[in-house]
């Protein structure tokens, strides 16, 4: 599971062996989510895009907010601007909705939305 706890995008996981009854959870706190975790979310729950309103799509500062929520650098996030703007940023909706909040504090209209 994947949720926004306050700003911050939290993970967890638990399972249980349908054998044994063996179970475990693992906590990922405010880290990134494993990638074969991200992926199985993804294939239950499909994917949520990142939309922002084109009048007040101004680059520099969605620029600005990519680089700071992602850690990616400049040419990363000038790529990853054309994704958003074109409207093929996708990822988990958490994922989403925690990018659209970090826009909207920047004066970005943003939303996370499901096709």
């Amino acid at each position: 599971m994947q949720a926004l706890v306050g700003d911050q995008l939290r993970w967890d996981v638990e399972s249980t062996c349908s054998a044994c009854g063996f179970a475990e959870a693992v906590c990922g706190g405010a880290g990134a989510m494993p990638a074969e975790r991200r992926a199985q979310m993804l294939a239950e729950h499909g994917a949520a895009w990142l939309q922002v309103d084109p009048p007040s799509a101004r680059s520099v500062t969605i620029m600005r907010v990519l680089r700071a929520e992602l850690g990616i650098d400049l040419i990363e996030a000038r790529a990853t601007l054309h994704r958003v703007l074109d409207g093929e940023y996708s990822g988990t909706l958490p994922e989403m909705e925690h990018l659209a909040r970090a826009l909207r504090r920047a004066g970005i209209s943003a939303a996370a939305t499901r096709r």
